[in-house]
C-alpha cells in the first residue's frame, strides 16, 4: 500500500482509537463533581474507573479470536456500536450502579477498539514503516488524552450542560468513526474453522474479578487479614489456575499459552503488565490530585495534563521516526522505561503545595517515557511472530496491558483511601475537630466546595500525602519493567505487511509459491 493508501486506511481506525480514549479520559476530571453529585464513596470512584478497564481487560482475547472469524472492519463497527449504547446509558445514569453498569457497555467496545485497531495497522504496515506511522497514533493519543479531561472539565464547569455531556460528547464522534471504516477500510474477510473458548474466558474473568473485589473491599468493609480476604481470594486463585489448565487443552485458547515460548513476546507481556500498573495505576487519580489538594476546577485540572502529554507526544513521534529511519528499537525501550521510572520517582515527591512548574516537569519527564515505550512493545512483539499470529501476540500484549491498569487503579485506589482516611483522622484529632461533626463520611469524595476552611486544609494535605505515596508504590513495579526490557533481543525489523507475510506462509506451508497481485 502506498503512503496514501495507509492515512485513509488509517483515519477510520485512528478515528475509532480517539473515541476509545476519550471513554477512558473524559471522565477523569468529572469524576470527583460526578462521584459527589450521585452521593457516591471513595471506592464507586475507583469502580467507575475499573469497571470500564476490566471488561475492556476480559474482552479484548475474544475479540482478537473473534476477528479470525468474522470481518475484522464489521467487528470494529460492531466495537462503536456498544461504545454508543454504553454513553447514552451513562449519560442518562441517576444512581452509580447504572453509572458503573454503563462503563461496563463502553469498556467491551473499547476492548474491541484495543485489539482489532493493532491487528488492522499491523496487517497492513510493515514493521520497519509502523515507527513511521508512530508519530499519527501518537498523536491521536495525545489529542484524546489531552481533549478527554478538558472537554470533561468545561462541561462540568459551564451549568446548562453538566456532567452528563461528558459521556453524550462522544457519541458523534463514535458515528463518525463507523461511516469512515465503511468508507476507507477495505478487507479480506479471513474464515477459518475455529470455536471460542467461553469456559476460559469466564474463568479469567471470573478470577480477575473475585481478586478485584477484595482489593477494592479489604480494608475497610473487613480486615486485610480475615475469612472476607481469603474466600475472593482463595477463589480467584483457584479460577485462574483452572483457566490455565482450559487454556493448555482447547483447541483454540482464549490466551493461547504457546506463544509465550517466544521469549520476545514473554518479555514485552510481562514489561506491557508492569507498565499498566504503574502507569494507569498511578496517573488516573491525578486529577483528583488536581482539584482536591490544589483547589483547581474541572477546567484547569485538564490543562495541567498538558506537559505529560506533550512529552508523550514528542517522544512516541521522534522515536518512531529514528526507528524507521535506522531499524534499531530497542534502545527506546531501554531508554523509555528508565525515564518512566523516573517521573515516577519524581511524582512521589509531590505535596499539597507543590508548585506547578515543578509538577509540570515530573509530568513531562514521565511522559517522554511512556511515549518511547508503549507502542514500541508492541512493535517488538509483533515483528517476532509469524503473520499468523499477529492477532494472539497482540491482544495478548493489550490484555496484560490493560490487566495491570486494572489491577494498578484497584489496588493504588484502595491504598489512596486507607491513606486518606489514615491522614484525616490524624489531622482532625490535631485540630481537635470531631471527624463525624465537619468532616465527609467515611469512604466519601469530600465536595470541596462545601467544606469549611479549617477542614479544606486538613483534606488537602491528605489527599496530597496519599496521591505520592501511590507514586511511590509504582515506582518499584515500573523498575521491574526495566529488568525485562533489557532482556529483550534485538532483531532486525520486517520489510513486510501481516498481509503479505501471511500469503508468504500459506504458500510455504502449502508447497505452491506465493502468488503476487
Amino acid at each position: 500500500m502506498t503512503h496514501r493508501q495507509i492515512l485513509q486506511a488509517m483515519s477510520g481506525l485512528m478515528a475509532g482509537l480517539f473515541v476509545a480514549i476519550l471513554a477512558g479520559t473524559v471522565v477523569a476530571n468529572a469524576l470527583p463533581r460526578i462521584i459527589a453529585d450521585l452521593g457516591a464513596s471513595q471506592s464507586s470512584y475507583t469502580w467507575v474507573i475499573t469497571a470500564e478497564l476490566l471488561a475492556m481487560t476480559a474482552t479484548v482475547p475474544l475479540w482478537g479470536k473473534l476477528s479470525d472469524l468474522f470481518n475484522q472492519k464489521l467487528l470494529l463497527q460492531l466495537s462503536l456500536s456498544l461504545f454508543v449504547v454504553g454513553s447514552l446509558l451513562a449519560g442518562f445514569s441517576h444512581g452509580v450502579e447504572l453509572l458503573i453498569f454503563s462503563r461496563v457497555v463502553q469498556g467491551i467496545g473499547a476492548g474491541g477498539l484495543t485489539a482489532l485497531v493493532q491487528v488492522v495497522m499491523a496487517a497492513v504496515i510493515p514493521p520497519r514503516r509502523l515507527g513511521k506511522y508512530a508519530g499519527v497514533f501518537g498523536a491521536v493519543f495525545a489529542v484524546g488524552t489531552v481533549a478527554g479531561p478538558l472537554v470533561g472539565g468545561v462541561m462540568v464547569d459551564t451549568s446548562w450542560l453538566g456532567w452528563r455531556w461528558c459521556f453524550f460528547i462522544g457519541v458523534p464522534f463514535a458515528l463518525l468513526a463507523i461511516a469512515l471504516l465503511q468508507r476507507t477500510l477495505k478487507l479480506p474477510t479471513v474464515r477459518r474453522e475455529a470455536k471460542i473458548d467461553f469456559l476460559g474466558a469466564f474463568l479469567i474473568v471470573a478470577g480477575v474479578c473475585a481478586l478485584l473485589i477484595w482489593v477494592s473491599l479489604a480494608g475497610r468493609e473487613f480486615a486485610w487479614i480475615s475469612w472476607q480476604t481469603a474466600a475472593p481470594t482463595g477463589g480467584g486463585v483457584l479460577l485462574l489456575i483452572a483457566a490455565v489448565v482450559v487454556e493448555a487443552r482447547v483447541p483454540e485458547p482464549i490466551i493461547p499459552l504457546g506463544i509465550f515460548r517466544n521469549r520476545t513476546v514473554t518479555l514485552t507481556t510481562v514489561a506491557s503488565l508492569l507498565v499498566g500498573v504503574a502507569m494507569f495505576g498511578g496517573t488516573v487519580f491525578l486529577s483528583q490530585y488536581f482539584q482536591i489538594s490544589l483547589g483547581k476546577s474541572p477546567t484547569v485540572a485538564g490543562l495541567m495534563s498538558l506537559p505529560m502529554i506533550l512529552g508523550l507526544l514528542v517522544s512516541s513521534t521522534v522515536a518512531g521516526q529514528i526507528i524507521t529511519a535506522t531499524g534499531r528499537w530497542k534502545v527506546y525501550l531501554v531508554a523509555g522505561s528508565v525515564i518512566m521510572t523516573a517521573g515516577l520517582a519524581l511524582l512521589s515527591t509531590i505535596e499539597a503545595d507543590t508548585h506547578f512548574g515543578l509538577l509540570g516537569v515530573y509530568m513531562a519527564v514521565m511522559g517522554v517515557g511512556v511515549g518511547m515505550l508503549m507502542q514500541n512493545l508492541v512493535l517488538a512483539a509483533q515483528n517476532d511472530v509469524p503473520a499468523t499470529e499477529l492477532g494472539a501476540a497482540t491482544s495478548v500484549l493489550s490484555f496484560f496491558r490493560s490487566m495491570g491498569g486494572t489491577i494498578g487503579t484497584s489496588v493504588l485506589g484502595a491504598i489512596l483511601a486507607h491513606r486518606v482516611a489514615g491522614e484525616m483522622a490524624e489531622g482532625l484529632a490535631d485540630a481537635g475537630v470531631p471527624a463525624a461533626a465537619n468532616g465527609p463520611g467515611e469512604g466519601a469524595v469530600p465536595d470541596m466546595a462545601t467544606l469549611p476552611e479549617p477542614m479544606r486544609g486538613i483534606v488537602e494535605h491528605a489527599y496530597g500525602v496519599a496521591t505520592a505515596d501511590l507514586f511511590l508504590v509504582a515506582t518499584p513495579v515500573a523498575a521491574l519493567a526495566v529488568i525485562a526490557v533489557l532482556f529483550i533481543k534485538e532483531k532486525p525489523l520486517k520489510d513486510t505487511s501481516g498481509m503479505e507475510r501471511l500469503t508468504a506462509e500459506s504458500a510455504e506451508s502449502s508447497g505452491e509459491p506465493p502468488r503476487v497481485r
